[in-house]
Order: C-alpha cells, then sequence, then structure tokens
C-alpha cells in the first residue's frame, strides 16, 4: 500500500486534535497543524458546515469574546465506538447470573418490543394497510436500519433493510430478530414473514408483508 494514503487527511488531524485538546482556536490550530490560518478556516467551514464541528464564545478580559472550535455531538460519531461490546458483556452477565425460571436476557428484550409498540402503536392508527407499511419503513429508516419497501401488490409487500445496528448481539442472540418480528406483526396488524436475516449471513433483513383477513384499512 501507498504511504502516502495511509497519512491521515488534515480534516482527520484536525479532528483528533480538537478531540485531544478539547476547543481551540484557528490559530492555534494552524500553529500545531503547520497551516496558514485562512486554510484552516476552510477546514474548519467546511466541518461547520458538515455539522461535525460548532462555535463556541470565551469571554476575555479585554476585547471581543474568542471563538472556539469544538467537535460536535455528531462529529464525535465519527470516532470508534464500542457500543455493542459492552451491551454483549452486559448480556453475558445477565445469563450468568440468571436462574432456569426467569431468563433475564430474553425479559429484557420482550420488554424493549413493548416499549417501542407502546411508543408507535398511535402513528398507526387511521392509516391504510400501505401507508401503515410506509410508516413502518419511516420508523426504521430513522433508526438507522436502511429501508426500503417494494409493493408485490395490494395486499402485500417486501420490507428490506441493509443495515442492522445490533447486528453483533443479534447474531450473539436470537431475541432481538425474534422480537423485532413480533413487533411488525403487532404494529402492522399484518402477516409477516422474515424470507432473509443479516445476523444469518444473509445480504439484508427482507420480510414479506402480507394483509391479514381480519386487518382493517383505517
Amino acid at each position: 500500500m501507498n504511504r502516502a494514503q495511509q497519512k491521515p487527511s488534515t480534516r482527520n488531524l484536525l479532528l483528533m486534535l480538537l478531540k485531544r485538546n478539547g476547543p481551540m482556536s484557528a490559530a492555534q490550530l494552524a500553529e500545531r497543524l503547520g497551516l496558514t490560518e485562512m486554510g484552516v478556516r476552510r477546514h474548519l467551514h467546511q466541518g461547520l458546515e458538515e455539522n461535525v464541528l460548532e462555535t463556541v464564545q470565551v469571554k476575555q478580559p479585554m476585547g471581543r469574546p474568542l471563538q472556539l472550535y469544538r467537535i460536535s455531538q455528531q462529529g464525535d460519531e465519527q470516532f470508534p465506538k464500542q457500543y455493542h461490546q459492552l451491551l454483549l458483556d452486559l448480556l453475558q452477565e445477565l445469563e450468568v447470573n440468571d436462574s432456569d425460571e426467569d431468563n433475564s436476557v430474553q425479559q429484557l428484550f420482550e420488554g424493549r418490543r413493548r416499549s417501542l409498540k407502546r411508543k408507535y402503536e398511535s402513528s398507526m392508527i387511521g392509516k391504510t394497510f400501505g401507508e401503515r407499511v410506509q410508516q413502518l419503513s419511516s420508523i426504521q429508516d430513522a433508526g438507522g436500519y436502511m429501508v426500503e419497501t417494494e409493493q408485490l401488490s395490494d395486499e402485500e409487500w417486501l420490507l428490506h433493510e441493509y443495515n442492522c445496528p445490533i447486528a453483533q448481539v443479534a447474531q450473539a442472540y436470537e431475541y432481538p430478530c425474534h422480537c423485532e418480528l413480533e413487533l411488525f406483526r403487532e404494529l402492522l396488524g399484518a402477516d409477516v414473514e422474515r424470507l432473509e436475516c443479516l445476523a444469518k449471513q444473509g445480504s439484508r433483513c427482507t420480510y414479506r408483508i402480507r394483509k391479514s383477513e381480519s386487518s382493517s384499512d383505517s
């Protein structure tokens, strides 16, 4: 691999400086990066436009407040996180301390399913079958699942999820996938079948959604 390709970009170096040192001025960043202040400001302006940076005003004994730059919450998400490993560790700890009569891990996911149902069921009221499918698509897409829908007929749809935010957890436990399937059935009031699953080496999660005889369009 070309060594030049391994060298961090100016943008990444700037973000790393702010991550390590906290809020800094354009002049401070320019000095640390060995660039002109004008050159640094171009990168800062781009960072503000992309919402990975934000400004903060710091009062000074004399003169105007000093404008500093810091990483925004959105920008901080670009740094590596190990949330999935923490969750897996916590779930494994639950299993270790679990009794034969009380499956705490399963109860945890079932509780999440009930909570999500309460949160979203009101958004399904008064909608037709197709509108409910589209509403579910919007909910999942906002949750980071990268959703696409495909209408096969007035009474049948396919819902594809190309990303799973909890993929590592779903690979270790069957409960998340089971609870998602049940949640879809409850929210849609429809017959839902999973055809493909990312957690089982599929290229996506695909659900076939059929309008049930008992479901209503209003």
